[in-house]
């Protein structure tokens, strides 16, 4: 992780967010789809995990 300075302010970035935001556009979106699944999977887990209490 890192601390990154944007114009809204200081946000923490992962090493590999920096990187592919540097890359071209089609490996972006890739690295972007396959966070926002893992993201996607991760809540509903999270509301499974939680259905059960």
């Amino acid at each position: 992780m890192r601390l990154v300075v944007t114009k809204t302010g200081k946000r923490w970035r992962c090493e590999r967010s920096i990187k592919s935001a540097q890359a071209d556009r089609k490996t972006r979106d890739a690295f972007g789809r396959q966070i926002s699944a893992l993201n996607k999977a991760d809540a509903q887990a999270r509301i499974r995990m939680n259905a059960k209490d």
